[in-house]
This record gives C-alpha cells, sequence and structure tokens, in this order.
C-alpha cells in the first residue's frame, strides 16, 4: 500500500467506510506540506488562510488553497526552488506530479480580484488523476506585523510547518471578508470562518489588519472605521447567496447550523469580537 492509499484508507476508516468528499485533494495538501518542510520552505515561510486552519486547527470546512508569505520581505525565495523537493515528496507516496504556474489572467475573477501582482501562483497536478489538484500561493512582498508558530502534522509523517497564528489569521480573514471585490459574488467561506473565529473565542490582532489594509488597499483604517465598513458588509450582502457559496465546502451535519444564518445574526456576531489594538 502505498503512502496515499494508506491516507487514503484512513478518511475511509474516519468516514464509517466513506471516503469523504475532497479528500484526495486534501491528501495532497498534505503532501506538499511535507515536500515543502523536508526542502526547508518553513525556514522562510509561513503558512496561513482556510486550509491552514482546517489542517492544524480543525476549522469544520473543506479549503482548497494552500496559502503562504514570507516573513521578512526578500526578493530571492520563490516557489520554484522547491519544487523538486515537492515532486520527490509525492513521487515518494505513489504518484508523479506536474506544477503549472497560474497567470493572474486565468483566475476567476473573485480571485483575480484579490491577487497582488508580485503573488506567485502554480497548481500541481497529477499526471493519472486529472480531477485533482492544488493551488499554492506565495505572497513574496507581505504585509508584516505578524505572529508565527510551529504546529505539527502527522501525515504523511510528522513534522513542524510554520503557521500564522490565530489572531493573524482572523486579521487576514476580515480584510478578505470586508475588503473583497464582488461584484456579483460572495466568497461565503469568509463568513464562516468569520463565525467559527468568534464562536471560539480568537482574538482579531488589529495592528496586523491595519498593515494588510495599508499593503493592499493604500489606506490607513482606524479601528471605528473598520467596525463600520464590516457592519456594512455584514448589513447589506445578500445572506442566501453567501450560504450558497459555502454549502459545497461543509458537511450535512455542518450544514444544519446555516439554518439560522442572517444578516442581524452576523452583525451580532460583530458585537461578540474581541479585538487587540495596540
Amino acid at each position: 500500500m502505498t503512502t496515499y492509499e494508506s491516507m487514503l484508507a484512513k478518511y475511509s476508516q474516519q468516514g464509517g467506510g466513506v471516503v469523504p468528499p475532497n479528500a484526495e485533494q486534501e491528501i495532497c495538501q498534505k503532501i506538499a506540506l511535507a515536500g515543502l518542510c523536508r526542502g526547508g520552505f518553513f525556514d522562510h515561510a509561513a503558512f496561513y488562510g482556510g486550509t491552514c486552519l482546517r489542517l492544524f486547527h480543525g476549522l469544520p470546512r473543506f479549503s482548497e488553497d494552500l496559502d503562504f508569505s514570507l516573513i521578512e520581505k526578500r526578493d530571492d525565495i520563490h516557489l520554484e526552488n522547491y519544487f523538486d523537493a515537492i515532486r520527490e515528496e509525492f513521487k515518494i507516496a505513489g504518484f508523479e506530479v506536474i506544477i503549472n504556474k497560474k497567470e493572474k489572467k486565468m483566475f476567476g475573477r473573485v480571485e483575480s480580484a484579490f491577487l497582488k501582482e508580485n503573488t506567485e501562483a502554480y497548481d500541481i497536478k497529477f499526471q493519472t488523476k486529472k480531477t485533482v489538484k492544488v493551488k499554492i500561493e506565495l505572497d513574496t512582498d507581505p504585509p508584516l506585523l505578524f505572529n508565527t508558530e510551529q504546529k505539527v502534522l502527522l501525515d504523511p509523517y510528522s513534522f513542524m510547518t510554520r503557521c500564522v497564528t490565530l489572531p493573524d489569521l482572523f486579521a487576514g480573514k476580515m480584510h478578505a471578508l470586508v475588503y473583497r471585490a464582488w461584484k456579483r459574488r460572495v466568497k461565503g467561506r469568509d463568513w464562516f470562518d468569520f463565525e467559527w473565529y468568534v464562536r471560539n473565542e480568537v482574538p482579531l490582532d488589529f495592528k496586523h489588519l491595519q498593515a494588510r489594509i495599508k499593503e493592499f488597499n493604500g489606506e490607513d483604517v482606524s479601528l471605528d472605521d473598520f467596525k463600520s465598513m464590516l457592519r456594512q458588509k455584514l448589513a447589506t450582502t445578500d445572506i442566501e447567496a453567501v450560504k450558497e457559496d459555502v454549502i459545497y465546502y461543509i458537511d450535512s451535519q455542518t450544514l444544519r447550523q446555516l439554518d439560522f444564518w442572517s444578516n442581524d445574526y452576523f452583525l451580532q456576531l460583530a458585537d461578540h469580537m474581541n479585538i487587540i489594538n495596540g
């Protein structure tokens, strides 16, 4: 049995003999992280975003991408430097993979509206499993003022990953929720994660949030300004569109909690936020 097959069997056992949707993609995420770790990537970069929250903190929804940020501004650290380590890790697991650069013009409107020009983005694809792929992104000119910690992942073997800490992950999520340019689409996953942070009493690092807004949007925003923009977003967004986006990423049991979602519900969640200012 290959490493990949062994990991898939674990998902089957946990699911009572049924392999959950997206399990194969999540296995690939873990193998890619192992390759990056083996290659020394986390000496220079940190893992953040929804997949980090799921794999290391138990977020009850699937997340598609592997998002990374350099821990300091440098021009000599690139994802390409670690492709051999990623390929070797997948080879050990039993697969050959192809890594292709993803041009910004190939992103959907929602993706490209929030992707910096200096973000490196690639797709990892199997040569034999065409439907499974993992997108990896690295911000090579990141907003700083964030903290990191070492977190252990047990599959495909035990290894450590440098991760952005929860308060700063929360800051990144709130920046996304308020500032994404949606037009007609809504990323309900941002709202799902917002609820998770508040319900788990994670404090929001406003200092890092300010740094992100300045870096991405060129704005100096006070705490009162941010609260006002957040409440405007929570009050006016089509809540049914929010629900529709997130359904694909959660299981049937978690789906039930969407029944009581409303604009007023999220406005009241905002009142329960614990914000670190300074």
